[in-house]
């Protein structure tokens, strides 16, 4: 049963990887648009695009935005709700639901986020600068994960499953960041509404509601409108929704095995139809493997499936697209001495490998923990690089702590310019190392 269970968590853990990787290769792409566009002699388009305005009315309620406010503060609340149910996962079931095995990456992940808003803060102690600590202490998992795949079987799967742990514990972290340190003020009424909303959703959970309908309809429709109106990031409603969704099967596997057994066997036993299409009774039994199929999945898994293909290849380009057109300064070496991208890119190419290498030595000299068979300190330290790639998140923070516009650009470019260098060494690390047995 144990080695089922390992087959079945690495079959999980290689699917994951996969969409990770290929999402990584699309946004890279869409980043690179987004780059040429805001940098072409059509950049006036590119930056015209995302301020038209768009408003949404139900009854009478309106709420109105630019485009590029809808896909920070809407679209990446889907991003947000998909890492919720992928926290939620790894937290049942996953690396994260072990806490000896969980115990290194989560402190590493920890490490990786102190030391760059350490070193973000060294270079700017004061002012409105000091509002982008939060900046370089995020990892993006899908580019991460994506360099990584590109060198196949040259390193170990215990260091891929390293890095997606550390990178899922470094989502988390970032999420209470944004929550407790990046909201601006709060209408106690709207998030009075917006609490009320999620109870009823950990209602549902508790009574076994498992109709994905019930929790759009209370969780967007309800709790994500109201902490948009309460003041609190809405991406925020999209992590808590994602923990309301039931992570149990309404049937264990030995119970599912037999009903499978007796239903196909029910299906032989039937006439053949010999037509293309199927007979009442043919049918009938198909349905009852699919309602069986539902009752031994759990909704939890069968929403991140679904959603995760429109995050990777939808909702996260489209977010780079609208957030990494950034013009090349006149001066480009002025533009990166300046306080804040310096802070952004030294936090990120130097600090994240730092904070994660020194994390995971303390806890090996003292006799905590240490990294599963086949890593060496030449695979940690090509890792700690390859989370220096903040990117996503990164620009997600960007544009909650600055208002003004030449500080935003300034840590756009730390972040591009740092996250290319940090996965570029990374990746040259790793190559050179011998190759992984397995």
């Amino acid at each position: 049963m144990h080695v089922d269970q390992a087959i079945r968590r690495r079959r999980a853990f290689t699917e994951f990887l996969h969409h990770q990787s290929t999402g990584g290769i699309v946004l890279f792409v869409a980043a690179v648009v987004a780059m040429a566009w805001a940098n072409s002699p059509w950049r006036a388009s590119y930056h015209h695009l995302w301020e038209h305005t768009v408003t949404l009315t139900a009854g009478d309620l309106t709420l109105r935005g630019t485009l590029h406010h809808w896909i920070n503060d809407g679209l990446m609340a889907l991003f947000f709700f998909v890492v919720g149910l992928e926290l939620k996962r790894e937290v049942v079931g996953g690396e994260l639901s072990r806490p000896r095995d969980a115990l290194l990456p989560v402190a590493a992940g920890l490490g990786g986020m102190l030391m760059p808003a350490a070193l973000y803060l060294a270079f700017n102690r004061g002012g409105e600068a000091h509002a982008g600590w939060g900046i370089p202490m995020a990892t993006d998992i899908a580019f991460a994960v994506g360099v990584m795949s590109l060198l196949g079987d040259r390193v170990p799967t215990g260091l891929k499953v390293f890095l997606t742990t550390l990178a899922i514990a470094d989502d988390l972290g970032a999420v209470l960041v944004i929550a407790f340190f990046y909201t601006s003020e709060i209408s106690l009424d709207n998030l009075l509404i917006g609490i009320a909303f999620l109870a009823v959703l950990w209602g549902g959970n508790r009574l076994g509601v498992r109709t994905p309908w019930f929790y759009a309809v209370f969780g967007i429709a309800g709790m994500w409108t109201a902490f948009l109106l309460s003041g609190i990031h809405a991406t925020i409603a999209g992590v808590l929704a994602a923990f309301t969704i039931p992570a149990v099967t309404r049937m264990d596997e030995p119970a599912f095995v037999a009903r499978i057994k007796r239903h196909i066997a029910a299906f032989a036993d039937l006439e053949p139809n010999g037509k293309p299409t199927l007979s009442e009774d043919q049918l009938a039994v198909i349905q009852r493997i699919e309602t069986d199929c539902e009752r031994a999945a759990t909704p939890l898994q069968r929403l991140e499936k679904a959603l995760h293909p429109l995050v990777a290849f939808g909702v996260m380009p489209l977010f780079a697209l609208a957030n990494a057109g950034v013009e090349l300064p006149v001066d480009p070496l002025g533009a990166l001495t300046s306080p804040v991208a310096l802070g952004v890119g030294t936090g990120l190419l130097l600090g994240k490998p730092l904070g994660i290498c020194l994390t995971v030595l303390l806890l090996m000299r003292l006799g905590v923990s240490r990294p599963g068979a086949g890593i060496t300190r030449g695979h940690l330290l090509g890792m700690g690089f390859l989370a220096g790639i903040g990117f996503t998140m990164s620009l997600f923070v960007n544009e909650l702590a600055f208002a003004d516009p030449g500080m935003r650009e300034a840590a756009k470019l730390g972040i591009l310019l740092a996250s290319l260098l940090a996965g570029t060494v990374g990746f040259l690390l790793l190559r050179r190392l011998p190759r992984a047995d397995g």
